[in-house]
């Protein structure tokens, strides 16, 4: 994102030192004994405390409470935030003020510069996001220093920011098959027509259970499209993350800075939408629809269908749904196969650790979810090489994988199919049992429902919730309470219960 604004301004009317040299010796004359770091850090101090008093502690949270300085120099305070969107937002509604309640403190203050921390540091002064220019005398027009990221020397990859990306996700790590071959190719080419600055499906939609890549993919999207130009707007935001941000953004006043913030993008990805609920889900509506009317990439994961996206309004399903809609389906034998051999090579590479084709074949075989107990599975046999000095052979991963085949063993249930099931049980419609309808005839097989969700599935409280219409985790807890004590005085129940658990795990 380009943060070429004018980030400080001197009082109207101030003449500032005709020369680089003279402003040097003003600053040092009027800082004194302040010049070393201890008086740097106690000045601040007292600027972040009338600060605070100034705009409010609940503003002041929101927008400085991770503000710090990195140190003054000459004229200048060089000052950090922690992300590129604070930074923005900073500069662009509070720079004035907060180099006037510096000059209170210290009058040879008159510029501002601002970078973003990575991994805790500050960047070098070189690569700055942007830097307070004077701004002229009334009657002249200033000259706004409007720099490109590439050309102000920022790093590569800084137009990649939202949620962590993971360096090791990229097309090259990608483990391809069929189940998955689609999505792979169609994430290339997304990834492809965005490097140069073009639109090709829009919006992709990539759906699958948990673990089979949809994150990985659009990790190596965000990687391979900002390669080509680190000047990019591209931004990666788990669902999670997107609420995060957009609550913040309500509560400190700033929901439209946020809202331009996203709409200036030029790909979003967003994952696990699943769990994008309530004002939030409305909010991603909106965007989604703005970028898309703007010729904007758009690439969204989930792990249902766009149509079961009940959290969404009827709108935007049928945006998502009017895209490329992506499966990616359960990974069959082969694939399970070259995922394993892929990552015992490379434990062969960083630990010396050797696995027979035998091993590599019995992992493919029994571990039949996903990839992630796949690399489990390899990273628990290398770690028992590693511990025991024992050589990798098949009964020893029969015996270190032993909980992890068994946990497989039955069919995994998912809170989809436990909706399916019981609606046509009990001849309700699935979206009743969403709703918030109230009739015995939908509470009943919902509190049903919500019990199996919690006695089948691995999800928490608060996902069965979000999952069942957005409900609490409270609301839950008592459905799963009810029916367990209504089995202890129903027999009827109990065996009505114990059939739809027969049907979902066949």
């Amino acid at each position: 994102m380009n943060t070429g604004a004018l980030a400080g301004r001197t009082h109207w009317g101030e003449t500032p030192a005709s020369t680089e040299e003279g402003k040097r010796q003003q600053a040092v004359a009027a800082m004194g004994d302040e010049g070393n770091e201890g008086s740097e850090n106690e000045l601040f101090a007292r600027v972040r405390a009338k600060l605070k008093v100034a705009v409010g502690e609940d503003v002041f949270n929101s927008w400085f409470a991770r503000l710090e300085l990195e140190e003054m120099v000459e004229d200048r305070a060089h000052l950090s935030v922690p992300t590129r969107f604070l930074c923005s937002w900073i500069q662009s509604n509070y720079s004035e003020r907060i180099l006037e309640t510096f000059r209170t403190e210290n009058a040879a203050i008159e510029r501002l510069h601002f970078t973003v921390r990575v991994n805790g540091q500050a960047r070098p002064r070189l690569a700055p996001v942007a830097e307070a220019e004077p701004q002229a005398a009334p009657g002249t027009v200033p000259a706004a220093p409007v720099r490109s990221i590439r050309e102000a020397g920022l790093l590569k990859g800084d137009a990649l920011h939202g949620s962590a990306l993971d360096p090791k996700m990229t097309f090259d790590s990608f483990v391809v098959g069929a189940p998955n071959e689609m999505a792979l190719g169609i994430a290339r080419q997304v990834a492809d027509a965005a490097a140069n600055n073009t639109v090709s499906f829009n919006p992709v939609y990539i759906h699958s259970t948990v673990g089979l890549g949809k994150s990985h993919l659009l990790n190596a999207i965000a990687w391979a499209s900002g390669a080509a130009d680190p000047a990019r707007n591209i931004v990666y935001l788990t669902a999670d993350h997107f609420m995060y941000h957009f609550i913040n953004a309500v509560k400190g006043q700033s929901a439209l800075a946020f809202k331009e913030w996203l709409r200036r993008v030029d790909v979003l990805l967003i994952d696990d939408m699943q769990f994008l609920q309530g004002k939030s889900a409305t909010e991603f509506g909106h965007t989604i629809g703005t970028l898309l009317t703007g010729a904007k990439q758009v690439v969204v994961a989930g792990d249902a269908p766009p149509r079961d996206l009940e959290m969404l309004d009827e709108r935007v399903r049928s945006r998502l749904s009017g895209g490329l809609v992506v499966p990616i389906t359960t990974f069959d034998v082969t694939l399970r196969r070259s995922i394993v051999a892929k990552r015992a090579e490379q434990a062969a590479t960083r630990f010396g650790v050797q696995f027979p084709e035998q091993v590599i074949d019995y992992i493919a075989r029994v571990v039949v979810s996903h990839g992630r107990d796949l690399d489990g599975a390899v990273n628990r046999l290398v770690a028992a090489n590693q511990l025991t000095h024992e050589p990798i052979t098949v009964p020893l991963a029969e015996r270190t994988l032993a909980d992890l085949v068994r946990s497989r063993e039955a069919r995994r249930v998912r809170i989809e199919d436990i909706l399916r099931v019981v609606s046509r049980h009990y001849k309700v419609q699935r979206n009743d049992l969403l709703s918030s309808r109230r009739s015995r005839d939908v509470v009943r097989p919902r509190q049903i429902a919500m019990y199996l969700a919690k006695a089948l599935t691995s999800r928490s409280l608060p996902e069965i919730g979000r999952r069942f219409g957005g409900r609490d985790h409270t609301t839950v807890l008592h459905s799963v309470r009810k029916v367990e004590q209504m089995m202890k005085d129903d027999g009827d129940l109990c065996q009505d219960i114990e059939l739809l658990k027969r049907m979902l795990e066949e």
